[in-house]
C-alpha cells in the first residue's frame, strides 16, 4: 500500500541579513500561513503517523504553529535544514507503516526537487505553502499543491 509524504514549506521569515539564517523568525503573515496551513490540512481530515521538521527556527516554528492545529507535536529531523533529498525522503516514508502519512516542514529548493525526483512534475511551491505526494515503490504521483491563499481558504 502506497505511503504519503506531505511537504510543508516554512512560512513567511525576517529578511536575509536580520539575523543568522538558522535564527531567522516568522513573520506575522508567516505566523499566519502556518496556522492556516494545520488548520487546512485538518480541515480536509489530513492525519499525520509523524511530523518532522527543520531545526532551523523558521520551520520549527511553522511546525509547532501547524501541528497545533492538527494535534500533533513536531519532532526536528536535522537533514530537513538543508541537503533534504528524495534518498532521505524515500528512507523516511520506508519507516512508516502501510499507507502512512508524513508531514515534513522545512525548505527550498529541497523540497520541490524531492517532488520531482518523485513524480517528475516540476513545482512552485511558494512559502507556507503544501505539496504531498503519494509513493509507491520508486515511483511517485502529485496528490496536491496548495498555495498559501488556497489554504486560508480552506481553513475558514
Amino acid at each position: 500500500m502506497p505511503r504519503e509524504i506531505w511537504l510543508l514549506r516554512h512560512g513567511e521569515a525576517e529578511p536575509h541579513g536580520a539575523r543568522p539564517d538558522p535564527e531567522r523568525r516568522l513573520t506575522e503573515r508567516g505566523e499566519r500561513q502556518s496556522r492556516a496551513a494545520g488548520a487546512a490540512l485538518a480541515q480536509l481530515g489530513v492525519a499525520f503517523d509523524l511530523v518532522l521538521a527543520s531545526p532551523r527556527v523558521r520551520a520549527l516554528d511553522t511546525a509547532r504553529l501547524a501541528g497545533a492545529g492538527l494535534g500533533a507535536e513536531p519532532v526536528v529531523h536535522a537533514p530537513l535544514s538543508g541537503g533534504f533529498d528524495v534518498a532521505e525522503a524515500r528512507a523516511l516514508l520506508a519507516g512508516l507503516p502501510e499507507g502512512g502519512r508524513l508531514l515534513v516542514v522545512g525548505h527550498e529548493p529541497d523540497f520541490s526537487q524531492v517532488v520531482h525526483d518523485l513524480t517528475g512534475a516540476r513545482i512552485d511551491l511558494k512559502k507556507g505553502g503544501v505539496a504531498a505526494v503519494r509513493a509507491a515503490g520508486t515511483t511517485g504521483e502529485l496528490l496536491v499543491l496548495l498555495r498559501p491563499r488556497e489554504l486560508r481558504r480552506i481553513a475558514g
